[in-house]
């Protein structure tokens, strides 16, 4: 009950915060253009792959904007906590640093929930605009994105536990940068003694947790993965994101509640 309070107040926080001001700007430019772009090309059958390259980059746009934003309100929710000191307030009552943690952290699995909800929706708003047809299952383009953010937030939240807020999202940018870099075919000429210590300690978020494998235009090019294959990509994100969780709750215990 603790933990779920201080996470729907983490939550409602985000509503009247600068994230959620970032979050409706960043979004709205995405979802603008490709609103233009469906206007213009839209009942052109030779401008159609114009069309579908600009949907197809909107979308992506909007799920790599997703990351960036997880670990921001990731990191700015214990930042500012720590920042104004309501942290001392907060953990003076007969609360654990882990239960205040895992507050947080579903507090921003909340907005992210609400943001991975609000993707899809515009998603299928612009191809039923268009008038194409829309065949992957929902659950996949919620829970593949949702599953990413939580990984990027708990990477977050490890780093600011430690780092300033600023060097943790710059941290956090760098390793997606490195992660898509590695998903590229260009990764292949990489000597293996940087490719495989990078594979093993970084996020495959983009080769293993990305929605855009199932993907399709058309029912019948609709390759049908078995239930088995979506558990194990799904439980290796979650696994490495309560790794690091735990690692975050570990440092925080330790660390000083005061900033300076």
């Amino acid at each position: 009950m603790k933990i779920w309070t201080i996470a729907i107040n983490t939550f409602t926080s985000f509503l009247h915060s600068k994230v959620i001001a970032v979050t409706g700007l960043l979004f709205a430019l995405p979802v603008a253009m490709g609103i233009s772009s469906v206007l213009i090309f839209r009942g052109k059958p030779e401008l159609m792959g114009s069309m579908l390259h600009d949907l197809s980059a909107t979308l992506q746009f909007m799920s790599a904007l997703g990351s960036l934003i997880a670990g921001f309100a990731a990191a700015d929710a214990i930042s500012a906590e720590m920042k104004s000191g309501t942290v001392l307030a907060v953990m003076a009552r007969p609360l654990e640093r882990w239960q205040f943690l895992a507050g947080k952290y579903f507090g921003v699995l909340l907005l992210m929930l609400a943001y991975t909800i609000a993707m899809l929706g515009t998603g299928v708003f612009l191809y039923r605009l268009a008038g194409l047809p829309f065949h992957t299952p929902w659950w996949v383009l919620i829970s593949y994105p949702f599953v990413r953010y939580a990984v990027w937030a708990s990477i977050a939240m490890l780093l600011v536990t430690f780092l300033h807020p600023f060097v943790t999202m710059a941290v956090v940018a760098v390793i997606i940068s490195v992660v898509t870099v590695l998903a590229s075919p260009a990764a292949a000429n990489y000597s293996a003694w940087i490719r495989v210590p990078l594979h093993v300690t970084l996020p495959l978020t983009t080769n293993v947790l990305s929605e855009d494998r199932f993907f399709s235009m058309t029912q019948a090019s609709l390759h049908r993965y078995p239930w088995a294959f979506h558990a194990t990509a799904l439980a290796y994100g979650l696994n490495y994101a309560l790794v690091c969780f735990l690692l975050a709750a570990l440092v925080f215990h330790r660390r000083s509640l005061v900033r300076g």
